[in-house]
């Protein structure tokens, strides 16, 4: 299993609710889900400049499978009309492989 850890700033609670609904059935195809998914109001401690008001998990069965999900015309088509008018700023804090 591959997973990111990532942070952002979301600035549209509203629209980013879309984006996940949206997102969510072509995430399914690719094997896709979502782990930890935390709404932060403070962060203590950060590596970037940019704020972060949510951290979250997302995992694919393999790294091959979340490159074809983040190039998938479908999932691209979603991002420009929800995540891009709900999100500020977005963190990669970390990628990695993951045994279960």
């Amino acid at each position: 299993m591959y997973e990111f850890l990532v942070g952002l700033d979301v600035s549209d609670d509203e629209i980013y609710a879309d984006y996940r609904a949206a997102m969510k059935p072509i995430l399914n195809r690719y094997g896709g889900g979502f782990g930890f998914d935390f709404i932060v109001s403070d962060v203590l401690l950060s590596e970037v400049d940019v704020p972060i008001n949510r951290v979250f998990t997302i995992h694919f069965p393999s790294h091959s499978a979340a490159e074809n999900f983040f190039s998938d015309p479908a999932y691209l088509s979603v991002k420009i009309r929800y995540f891009d008018a709900s999100v500020a700023h977005t963190t990669i804090i970390s990628s990695y492989e993951k045994d279960y």
